[in-house]
């Protein structure tokens, strides 16, 4: 067996039966999600991976791609692999706050009295898509926003608690942007992961072709766990632990993207106007723990740090105008930084 794997470590805390029951248990789920997930999604293996340690990790995902790159299908199939709720917003200009968070109603009861009903709106759910969250305005993103960050929803001046799990998957569209509402830095800082949903490979997009143009569609995805395993799921990532060197790398990493840092590499200081803050470094911590466990790890590596910059790291830094003029993406600039602070 190979060295590091979770059978082989020692369990966190104080390494009960309980804590290695998880551990397995982890191991099978996860094993088990890919493959349901597998049966209706068509390649997107990263997709679903950083889907998965987001969920892992509690935090909420951006999703960049084109229309028809089956980002709804791939939301609701992980939900009910995951055996949560699901629910789906589609943002226009005139969507407002309380059409997503719910509203008072009044009531009439048998005496005559008159009393507020609380009707839940549909962010009350487990995995909620938010499709095109750039086409509504700043008021309803705000409602959102106060549901990711908070984990509740304000009416009236009354506070309503979101039970966790609680995962927010928004959607953007990279082609238009007449009409569309950017979102605000502090708005975007709440993403764990900003991914990137590209085309499907030839032989990806001719099986997506076979798989679904005849009768024989394939069978309901099964529910792989549940919301109160998940949220052990979530407190179980928690406890991997991560060394001093290995954390020092992430903030050095992260504080390498201010173009005004001594760390900062000369592709920064160049094309970056703007770098992450404090967060993005607290984030991809996070987001290695998970994905170390999903590899059958329970100590974070320097590869998972650097696997996932720029998913971590492209919605947080700001070129400036000389990478446009140059023809600098974000992710070149990445993983130019990622590259050179791995060499060091």
């Amino acid at each position: 067996m190979k060295e590091n794997a979770l059978t082989d470590i020692d369990l966190p805390l104080d390494g009960s039966g309980d804590t290695e029951e998880l551990v397995a248990r982890f191991r099978t789920v996860s094993d088990e999600l890919r493959s349901e997930v597998g049966r209706i999604i068509v390649g997107q293996d990263h997709v679903v991976e950083h889907l998965l340690i987001t969920l892992l990790v509690g935090g909420h995902c951006l999703v960049t791609g084109m229309p028809g790159t089956a980002k709804t299908l791939l939301v609701r199939t992980l939900a009910d692999a995951l055996g949560l709720n699901f629910n789906r917003i589609q943002f226009t200009p005139d969507l407002m706050p309380t059409d997503i968070t719910g509203t008072d109603i009044i009531e009439q009861d048998d005496a005559g009295g008159r009393n507020w009903r609380f009707v839940p709106g549909p962010i009350f759910t487990n995995v909620l898509l938010a499709d095109e969250i750039n086409r509504t305005p700043p008021k309803t993103q705000a409602a959102l926003l106060e549901a990711m960050q908070e984990y509740s929803a304000t009416v009236r001046g009354s506070q309503h608690i979101i039970e966790k799990p609680f995962f927010v998957l928004a959607t953007q569209n990279p082609l238009e942007l007449e009409g569309t509402y950017p979102l605000p830095e502090a708005q975007l800082d709440r993403f764990l992961f900003n991914v990137l949903l590209d085309y499907l490979p030839l032989e990806d997009e001719i099986s997506v072709i076979e798989r679904f143009t005849t009768d024989e569609l394939p069978a309901p995805v099964k529910a792989c766990t549940n919301a109160a395993e998940v949220r052990a799921f979530q407190q179980l990532t928690r406890q991997v632990p991560v060394s001093k060197a290995v954390g020092r790398y992430a903030v050095e990493l992260v504080r390498a993207t201010r173009p005004g840092d001594v760390s900062a590499t000369d592709t920064v200081k160049k094309y970056v106007k703007f770098g992450a803050s404090v967060r993005a470094a607290l984030f991809i911590t996070m987001a290695a723990k998970a994905r170390a466990l999903m590899n059958g790890r329970y100590h974070v590596n320097k590869e998972d740090i650097d696997a996932l910059a720029a998913p971590v790291l492209r919605h947080r830094v700001m070129l400036n105008y000389f990478a446009e003029a140059d023809g600098m993406s974000m992710d070149d600039v990445l993983n130019d930084l990622v590259a050179t602070r791995a060499a060091a």
